[in-house]
């Protein structure tokens, strides 16, 4: 299996400039597409993992089946994958690279630590759209997280890492490898957490309604210092309601979307994600063409929205 290292090219044209993350699998590089002279992300797989004979088989075939997922998805808010190698040398995904900041710095460059109510929903409302393309292709992210979620620097949302997606006609529960993590508890759904064989988009929109209720009051809507305690959470607690967390201003009706997302059961939650998109509406920034020719803050979400389509101001770097 081949080393990766700062420096190298694979596949014979990327060349890996520096690490992004590390996660289970591997890394995510920051690398350049030597031949169209573009940035790119690479994804590679660990060569320790591989170098174990119980777990290389396991390994190269979930690697195999993400980059065949991920490369089905073409949606502005999903991360566009470019190309992709799953040899006995060579195991890597190349992607784009998103030029913006995590979702967990948006929020915590935000006052007090919180969006606005607009700011929260228009998030919501890409994230919906993406997922709203990748469950109907079949696919579940699973590991939905701030993390995973980087807002472009002209406000465009970008789903990040459908590493650990499932097809959902054919989930095989020892692609689970066992010791890992899978997702964040954090943000995790009931049934993931109780370890269900099958899941559906419904377990996204679980932690879709976290992301929610983190953006709108600076933190998850439960937290524990013990993993297993934020589990226990997770399956048996009521969810705070958000008056609870200090946040007085927020529509009713945004309020029980919230409540609605965050049910235990998953046949409790709204049905697909193409429904909480709709719900968001009443809540999502007017749209003001005359923006199109003001600067706005870098990283700033709503801007889809208040300027659809609107071109660059000269002279700003978004």
């Amino acid at each position: 299996m081949e080393q990766f290292a700062a420096g190298k090219i694979v596949r014979g044209r990327y060349r890996l400039d520096r690490v992004l993350g590390r996660g289970a699998m591997g890394h995510v590089w920051e690398g350049t597409d030597v031949f169209l002279e573009r940035p790119v992300a690479v994804k590679t797989v660990a060569s320790d993992l591989l170098a174990l004979p119980d777990w290389r088989p396991t390994a190269l075939a979930r690697f195999e089946r993400e980059a065949k997922a991920a490369a089905r998805l073409q949606h502005a808010n999903v991360t566009t994958v470019y190309d992709a190698a799953v040899t006995e040398n060579v195991c890597c995904l190349v992607m784009e690279l998103v030029d913006g900041t995590t979702l967990d710095n948006v929020i915590d460059g935000a006052d007090d630590g919180r969006l606005s109510v607009e700011g929260a929903a228009a998030v919501t409302a890409q994230l919906c759209s993406g997922l709203s393309e990748a469950h109907t292709a079949g696919l579940v992210h699973r590991d939905l997280k701030p993390q995973n979620v980087m807002v472009r620097a002209d406000g465009l949302v970008k789903i990040l890492d459908f590493g650990l997606v499932k097809v959902l006609s054919a989930t095989d529960p020892r692609l689970t490898m066992t010791g890992e993590t899978v997702g964040n508890v954090a943000y995790a759904s009931p049934e993931l957490l109780a370890g269900e064989r099958q899941l559906d988009g419904r377990s996204d929109l679980y932690a879709v309604g976290c992301l929610l209720h983190h953006m709108l009051t600076g933190h998850p809507p439960f937290r524990s210092a013990n993993p297993a305690g934020l589990v226990t959470q997770h399956l048996t607690a009521s969810p705070p309601r958000l008056s609870e967390h200090g946040v007085g201003n927020t529509p009713p009706g945004l309020e029980e979307l919230v409540r609605a997302l965050l049910a235990k059961r998953a046949e409790d939650r709204p049905g697909t994600a193409a429904e909480v998109y709709a719900a968001l509406a009443p809540y999502l920034p007017a749209s003001d063409p005359s923006l199109g020719t003001r600067r706005m803050p870098r990283e700033d979400p709503r801007r889809p929205f208040v300027v659809p389509q609107g071109p660059v101001v000269p002279g700003r770097r978004y």
